[in-house]
């Protein structure tokens, strides 16, 4: 077995946590809020948002409402390494289909993405105070991927865009909810200093949900992603 750790330990012992590959972790960061940097949060998030995107589940919401119809996209808000990321697994679709094998400098790429776009995500939805390094570097927000040496699952690999709209179709419909929940947690948080409880273990259960059908388009595993929050 290989182990993938962005900065973090997996430390779940039962349910879905504990069985699929993908997870993440975000402390709780609810009273003593940073009510300047959340103010001007999405001003501050600017450089990170250009390089790797803000939150999926937001950005599927919105290409999906101006687009009309879903994409087997991201709503084109990966930013400037989401792209790399994007050609480095049409590169590994084809590897994987004729070879059964990704190729390790890609697919470590494509981990690097998504573990700064976990990091990027929390800070912009306001999960976490703490600004986000560029690159890797330790952050209270957290990426584990879980890899077992087999062979990949060539069939699913060569489908795997059509598989996944489902997936797709439940992360848009909760990103219209964390967006408004996010909204919520940012006047609580002008007004009070405080992110409400369920709001915040909403945030990062959609972050979660999202995260991993984004690893799953990158062909980084091949178990299909749970219907689930936790």
């Amino acid at each position: 077995m290989s182990t993938d750790v962005g900065m973090g330990s997996y430390q779940s012992t039962h349910g879905v946590r504990a069985t699929y590959p993908v997870d993440i972790d975000v402390p709780p960061a609810l009273t003593h809020r940073n009510r300047v940097t959340s103010f001007f949060r999405v001003v501050l998030a600017l450089p990170h948002l250009i390089l790797v995107g803000g939150p999926a589940a937001l950005s599927i919401s919105l290409a999906w409402s101006t687009g009309g119809r879903l994409h087997p996209e991201w709503g084109g808000a990966t930013g400037v390494l989401g792209a790399v990321a994007a050609v480095c697994a049409l590169i590994a679709w084809f590897a994987i289909v004729f070879g059964g094998e990704y190729p390790a400098g890609l697919r470590d790429l494509a981990i690097l993405y998504l573990r700064w776009r976990v990091r990027a995500s929390a800070y912009t939805a306001l999960l976490r105070d703490e600004y986000p390094p560029f690159g890797d570097g330790p952050y209270p927000a957290t990426l584990q991927i879980t890899t077992i040496a087999r062979p990949r699952n060539r069939l699913t690999v060569a489908f795997r865009l059509l598989l996944v709209l489902p997936q797709m179709l439940a992360v848009w419909v909760l990103g219209v909810a964390w967006l408004l929940t996010t909204v919520a947690a940012w006047i609580t948080i002008l007004f009070t200093g405080a992110y409400p409880q369920q709001l915040f273990d909403f945030g990062v259960g959609v972050l979660r949900w999202s995260t991993r059908v984004e690893a799953y388009l990158l062909l980084l595993v091949d178990e299909y992603p749970p219907f689930s929050l936790t």
